[in-house]
């Protein structure tokens, strides 16, 4: 089970179309820690932590997101985890 921290930046109409709230939904079932928040520049941030299987399924989701988003692209990176986290949450 090796751990990791999941940074993502999300790109296109992804605010205002519930993304902050199935992101976090979706966090939950795969069991990650961390947040989501909407960005000043119409982004999503997304930082994550958790095993790396599952966070992997939450960038496949983050690639989807839900049915009235449109994302453009995601940018991402693999960081080491920190533990600060407790659990997910949206932040504002």
């Amino acid at each position: 089970m090796a751990q990791a921290r999941l940074h993502a930046v999300i790109h296109g109409l992804v605010q205002g179309v519930n993304f902050r709230y199935y992101t976090a939904l979706e966090a939950r079932q795969l069991g990650v820690v961390g947040y989501v928040r909407n960005q000043w520049d119409g982004t999503v941030e997304v930082v994550a932590e958790g095993e790396r299987s599952h966070l992997e399924q939450l960038l496949a989701f983050l690639h989807r997101g839900p049915r009235w988003a449109e994302v453009e692209r995601v940018d991402f990176e693999w960081q080491a985890p920190t533990g600060e986290f407790h659990r997910f949450e949206v932040r504002y």
